[in-house]
């Protein structure tokens, strides 16, 4: 036992070279890997930061490159839209778009010398314009290399029309419409307006906008005495003659310019006047005195203008009051658009004829409830009038949406604040079919949303999305 210990004491413990040999080597083992982990740990670094400055980098280029294609995409889409509204023309393009790169590149990281044109591209037959860009841009980052710039660059195409634009609006200003509503219908209309005819050459407008105010009837102020033959009795209540009848002279002082439904042959057709006049209905006297309402609107209608000022005119003047004829509404808003009804217009106000290729054509129709009251259909004038909404009036309103429709005249309508089912169901049978860009019917809850909603289809109507 004693050997043993002293073994133990002299050999494993008690001895330097063992002892003392393995705590220095413990000692000088652990420097020695200390020295590795600081190797690995500034490799681990500097990978690290690569990888960081690398991811920045890519950030920033990412973000320069959105920049780049909000700004060119605004330029050119700005540009094709002054070229369909005449405001430049094809020649004026390159310059449109660089002062606006130049005025608008400061959005985002981008500085106005930054952006660089490279190349517009006019396409006569396609009709777009086309812009290819650069933009060299400083990394934060330089990494090996590849220096501290690198080259961003985007295209944008969009469409741009030579076309002639011809607008009709239908609005109703029914009694359901008083107090606020009616307010934000002169805002909204208005708006529109706007939007439609600002900024173009007033010596060749492209577009033009008519307005169609209804209500028990369609005032249809001085083409009254051409387009509008006046029942004086029951045994009028059919077809009116064409207005170059003999018996149309004959015909006593007119009450006023109402205007309902056309009768007979033609009730559908957007054919002349000269062929059938539209009727002013026996009832229709008789039944606004028996519900206290205006037979005609306050507002007449106003045919196709570039005239902002008049047209906003006539929407100020706008009164509510009376029952919801919306097919008569529908029916002024075809004629407004329709060549046959030409020469009873001023020459600046006459529709363009019928050519996809030049001329586009579209209504918008407006309503904040049922169609309730029709003429044609009635026999006495406790007839004209149904608080649910008459089966007769929403038939022939969508009658006439589905003619117009088949001439290519494309339509969108607006619900204000609809609570009925069928005043829905109207709306969207008159509207032409989604695409899967154009939305054709909206319901506005409110003044802001039907703001919205001319607004975005007036975008619509412009057709300038980018393409690509």
């Amino acid at each position: 036992m004693r050997q043993f210990k002293g073994l133990v004491h002299g050999g494993l413990v008690g001895g330097g070279l063992v002892g003392g040999g393995l705590v220095r080597g413990v000692d000088g083992f652990a420097r020695n890997r200390g020295g590795n982990f600081a190797v690995l740990f500034g490799i681990a670094a500097s990978v690290l930061a690569l990888g960081v400055g690398f991811a920045v980098n890519i950030s920033q280029l990412y973000n320069a490159k959105s920049s780049l294609q909000g700004v060119v995409d605004a330029a050119v889409t700005s540009t094709a839209r002054d070229l369909t509204l005449g405001v430049i023309k094809e020649t004026d393009a390159n310059r449109s778009v660089q002062a606006f790169l130049d005025a608008n590149s400061t959005a985002g990281i981008l500085q106005a010398n930054q952006i660089v044109l490279d190349k517009l591209t006019i396409d006569r037959t396609a009709k777009t314009v086309q812009a290819d860009v650069h933009a060299d841009v400083g990394l934060y980052f330089p990494i090996f290399s590849v220096g501290d710039m690198r080259r961003v660059t985007t295209s944008t195409t969009a469409l741009y029309s030579d076309k002639k634009v011809e607008v009709a609006m239908m609005l109703d200003i029914t009694g359901s419409m008083a107090g606020q509503k009616i307010k934000d219908l002169k805002t909204a209309a208005g708006n529109a307006v706007d939007s439609f005819l600002t900024g173009q050459d007033s010596a060749n407008p492209r577009v033009r906008v008519a307005i169609v105010p209804y209500a028990n009837s369609v005032n249809v102020g001085s083409l009254a005495a051409s387009t509008v033959f006046v029942e004086t009795k029951i045994s009028e209540r059919k077809q009116a003659p064409g207005n170059g009848d003999p018996q149309i002279v004959s015909a006593p002082a007119r009450p006023d310019t109402c205007a309902t439904e056309r009768k007979g042959t033609y009730q559908y057709s957007d054919a002349g006047p000269d062929i059938s006049m539209v009727n002013r209905d026996y009832f229709l006297s008789p039944f606004a005195q028996q519900t206290g309402t205006s037979a005609c609107p306050a507002a007449a209608v106003k045919p196709l203008t570039a005239d902002a000022t008049a047209l906003k005119n006539v929407i100020k003047g706008f009164v509510a009051s009376g029952g919801t004829a919306g097919h008569i509404g529908v029916q002024w808003a075809w004629y407004m658009l329709s060549e046959n009804w030409g020469s009873v217009m001023k020459v600046s106000e006459r529709p363009a004829k019928t050519d996809p290729k030049k001329v586009a054509k579209y209504v918008i129709l407006m309503t904040d409830g049922e169609f309730n009251l029709s003429y044609f259909d009635a026999t006495s004038v406790g007839q004209v009038y149904n608080a649910a909404g008459k089966e007769q009036t929403r038939t022939a309103a969508t009658t006439l949406c589905s003619a117009m429709r088949d001439q290519g005249i494309e339509i969108f309508t607006i619900g204000f604040d609809l609570t009925e089912k069928n005043a829905k169901s109207t709306l969207q049978a008159c509207a032409s079919p989604d695409t899967a860009s154009i939305k054709h019917f909206y319901q506005a809850a409110n003044g802001t949303e039907l703001d919205q909603a001319f607004q975005s289809i007036v975008r619509n109507i412009d057709n300038l999305t980018v393409t690509k």
